[in-house]
């Protein structure tokens, strides 16, 4: 734990009792502060007065003795509305903080000897993998690397602070929206494409929220920016003219003058006079597709922001292992393989996966997001049928009617049986994916609980294989 400082004798409101603002109560509880905790779920206050932690009802309280408002990151800040106690800290003066921003107030008061160094990371898709990638890349270095935050472990519950610790951070908008204080050694912005744009109001407001992540960053800082959107080329652009940090542009489909980049799973350095290839990702097993060969160039020019030597930055990417619920192989069954995307919560990230394979038997659906899957057509011929789940199935049938063979499944378990049945009988290696496109909340706690069930199809219908033989 990192026990929150710049609290002390003070009382800190905490709404949201999940995994971060339980952490962020222990946290503050431990660097000195009192705190008021609430959740508008019953089981989730019971949850915390188990572990003796003081509840007190927000929505009667006296706001003026709270120093700050600590909001978990799932409560809307600004859109569509408000949540009413943003409403009540308002009214009240009150700052509004979230876990990541404590997380920055601790280090920046911690004395210099103390202070670690700090990776982190954002983008639409790919950031815990380019996350996972960098900490895998500084432990096989010999460095001292705590990996959390939107991924894996809450920031506050990292092992506390020492200077020769480094922190790699993965980073949503929702974090950043609710974060001014952080100084990052090395940033990264891998990629921007339209997202939760019903919690920023617009993608203006969504980049805004991303580029928060470059606050507070100077001379001897680095910023490592993906360029294969316009979003990113701009924001490139802009920090470039303020000329004050190491500026890093990647890119994975184009050479370019300076920065990283790759062409043809070839990993090429063109941050000094001339470019040098120092890696093919060819080999690279747990990073396939164009996608991750931009996670790759993100996590080798993060690396050597850090100092690690280049050389041994690009010998480490290839022995990354990979991450569940992310292009994931679960099983092979005779000739056809299981490959769990869960992580694909929105159609530009199942065009990640879909590019990745000349034909897939496709699981989609879910609750889908605001763009659907209109932007994927492109893609429908590389669709041997889409079976379709959960809210989403009737809208992505109409899509893909007449573009792709497509049937409604409602269910991930029947989504699983039918396309294995079919990707058996073509009598060819298959892929089966599960690459959603959708949000998992109609039917699944979470992506990586959506990840569990399409794992635990697979595994039944390997023992009835097993059962018949």
């Amino acid at each position: 734990m990192i026990p929150v400082r710049g609290f002390e004798g003070k009382t800190v409101a905490v709404f949201g009792l999940a995994r971060t603002g339980l952490a962020a109560a222990r946290a503050l509880i431990a660097g000195g502060a009192d705190v008021a905790l609430w959740d508008e779920s019953a089981e989730r206050r019971a949850a915390a007065e188990a572990e003796g932690l003081p509840l007190v009802d927000l929505t009667t309280a006296d706001w003026s003795r709270f120093a700050a408002l600590m909001l978990s990151p799932g409560v809307p800040l600004t859109h569509p509305t408000p949540h009413w106690t943003v409403e009540k800290a308002n009214a009240a003066g009150v700052e509004i903080v979230g876990d990541i921003e404590l997380f920055a107030r601790t280090v920046n008061a911690a004395p210099e000897h103390r202070k670690p160094r700090i990776v982190a990371i954002t983008g639409t898709n790919g950031k815990s993998t380019t996350t996972a990638l960098i900490g895998h890349v500084c432990a096989q270095a010999g460095r001292d690397v705590r990996i959390g935050g939107n991924i894996g472990i809450g920031v506050l519950d990292l092992e506390d602070m020492h200077g020769g610790a480094v922190y790699v951070l993965e980073m949503s908008s929702y974090q950043l929206d609710l974060t001014s204080s952080l100084h990052a050694d090395v940033t990264v912005i891998l990629n921007l494409s339209p997202d939760h744009l019903e919690r920023h109001g617009s993608m203006e407001g969504y980049v805004a929220a991303k580029r928060r992540i470059l606050l507070n960053q100077g001379k001897g800082d680095t910023a490592v920016i993906g360029v294969d959107d316009p979003w990113g080329q701009q924001i490139c652009t802009e920090i470039t003219a303020a000329n004050r940090r190491t500026i890093v542009p990647i890119s994975a489909n184009k050479a370019m003058g300076r920065g990283v980049y790759v062409l043809n799973g070839l990993l090429y350095d063109a941050t000094g006079e001339r470019a040098q290839e120092v890696a093919d990702l060819n080999r690279a097993r747990s990073l396939p597709g164009r996608h991750n060969w931009q996670n790759a160039a993100a996590a080798y020019a993060a690396a050597k922001g850090l100092g690690i030597a280049p050389d041994e930055a690009a010998e480490h990417l290839l022995s990354f292992p990979g991450l569940a619920h992310r292009m994931e192989t679960v099983a092979t069954l005779g000739r056809v393989r299981f490959v769990n995307d869960s992580k694909a919560t929105n159609a530009d990230a199942a065009r990640q996966a879909l590019s990745s394979y000349p034909k897939s038997y496709w699981i989609a659906g879910g609750r889908a997001k605001t763009d659907g899957i209109e932007a994927l057509e492109d893609l429908f011929g590389r669709v041997a049928k889409a079976y379709l789940i959960g809210e989403a199935a009737p809208a992505f049938a109409r899509t893909l009617n007449g573009k792709a063979p497509a049937v409604e499944c409602g269910t991930l378990d029947v989504a699983v049986a039918q396309a294995y049945a079919d990707a058996s009988a073509s009598g060819q290696d298959a892929v089966v994916l599960l690459s959603p496109a959708c949000a998992s909340f109609d039917q699944y706690a979470d992506f990586e609980e959506r990840g569990e069930a399409f794992r635990s199809a697979v595994q039944r219908l390997a023992h009835a294989a097993r059962g018949a033989a």
